[in-house]
């Protein structure tokens, strides 16, 4: 069975680059949200093996929503994405309960070991 991925960035391109990855290496994509609220109700309804999420969106950040996330699925799978030059989020993000993170522009094989490595087990 392939890996559900929920993908959140407040970028519709982003997004297309991340579901464009995910299928084209044979994982589902599950769902996606373009804010931290629409990404906590996503990840509710959809349950997924994992999810992407950006940092810097509107309405509620990504290390918001993985809080929130983690307070109800404390098992949730995360992957961060950031920008270069988000090193501090990043270390935030992680202490939040993110997995593991990639950075923009994505390169594909990082986003696929990633997936990989957080939903390995």
């Amino acid at each position: 069975m392939s890996k559900r991925v929920l993908i959140v960035d407040d970028a519709a391109f982003m997004r297309m680059i991340l579901k464009d990855i995910v299928v084209k290496n044979g994982f589902e994509v599950a769902g996606e949200a373009s804010n931290g609220i629409e990404a906590i109700e996503k990840y509710r309804e959809l349950q997924p093996d994992v999810a992407t999420m950006d940092i810097t969106m509107p309405e509620m950040n990504g290390i918001e929503a993985i809080k929130k996330i983690r307070e109800q699925y404390p098992n949730a799978k995360i992957i961060v994405c950031s920008a270069m030059g988000q090193q501090a989020m990043v270390i935030d993000a992680i202490q939040a309960g993110a997995k593991d993170f990639i950075v923009k522009p994505f390169q594909h094989s990082r986003v696929v070991e990633a997936i990989n490595k957080v939903t390995a087990g």
